[in-house]
């Protein structure tokens, strides 16, 4: 790769990096929610091992009330899960959602949520447009601090495609109930500020996307492929990649987490539309 377009991704990539992981104390925690989203490699690490286990301690290290899985599923064959759900039921108390269309999947096209026991929601799968099969999780919860949407999504490679995607992502939320949603996932975007990036695309509905840390590759983390978006805004109150020796070894890439402040949503106001055209289309 060019020198001059390495140090372009790193600049591009680079911000939010000091930031620090706040506590919840109970006030803070009764209208806020923890979300992540890791990319786990098909549960291989960076040392070439397969370990379902290994995954689940750097979810239980997380903390999270609902994570977004990208590569949760073999991609070929009968497309079964790779997870160990034992393990995360024991070591996470999370609950993996019924999404996959496969018997023995744990995803959606490799897209796997899991959720707190006991937390109600409803989900739809979307296809997006790929040259390959591409999907999206959509799920509305019902929290205590009250509703969200969260959108589980890992797009494609090319640049296009991504844009085509995103597209129907916010087709998708134009259709639906007006309510704080979230876009989370491995967006594929190498280059975020490029005038055709995914982010040019979405920012009609989520605003410029200004909070990032750089999360891949594991070892020497350099891009902000992982990321969650969120509107309105201020409902994301705080992004961090979650970096920890386990997490290094245990994927390609590091997970990212969110507070979420469902309180600073209920006061803001809905935008009155979103375009979801895209000239990537014509």
């Amino acid at each position: 790769m060019p020198r001059k377009l390495i140090t372009k991704l790193i600049g591009g990539s680079r911000t939010n990096t000091q930031l620090e992981w706040p506590a919840l104390q109970d006030g803070a925690r009764d209208s806020r929610v923890v979300v992540a989203s890791y990319n786990i490699h098909k549960c291989v690490g960076t040392d070439g091992r397969f370990d379902p286990d290994r995954i689940a301690d750097v979810i239980a290290e997380i903390g999270a009330d609902v994570i977004a899985l990208q590569e949760a599923d073999r991609r070929f064959g009968p497309r079964s899960g790779l997870l160990n759900i034992e393990a995360l039921q024991e070591k996470t108390a999370l609950a993996l959602l019924p999404v996959s269309a496969h018997p023995g999947g744990h995803g959606w096209h490799g897209n796997a949520l899991l959720a707190r026991a006991g937390t109600t929601s409803e989900i739809k799968r979307l296809k997006l447009p790929y040259a390959e099969p591409r999907g999206a999780i959509v799920t509305e919860f019902t929290f205590p601090q009250g509703p969200l949407r969260v959108i589980a999504a890992h797009l494609g490679l090319m640049q296009r495609y991504r844009r085509l995607q995103a597209a129907a992502i916010l087709r998708e939320i134009e259709l639906g109930e007006r309510m704080p949603t979230l876009l989370m996932g491995d967006l594929n975007e190498w280059q975020p500020n490029h005038a055709r990036s995914v982010f040019s695309a979405l920012e009609p509905f989520f605003g410029p996307s200004m909070m990032s840390q750089p999360s891949f590759p594991s070892r020497m983390p350099f891009l902000a492929l992982d990321r969650v978006l969120g509107w309105p805004k201020g409902v994301v109150e705080t992004v961090m990649v979650h970096d920890t020796p386990l997490a290094r070894r245990a994927s390609d890439h590091l997970p990212i987490k969110a507070i979420i402040n469902l309180e600073a949503a209920a006061s803001l106001a809905a935008p009155t539309s979103i375009d979801a055209t895209d000239e990537a289309a014509d």
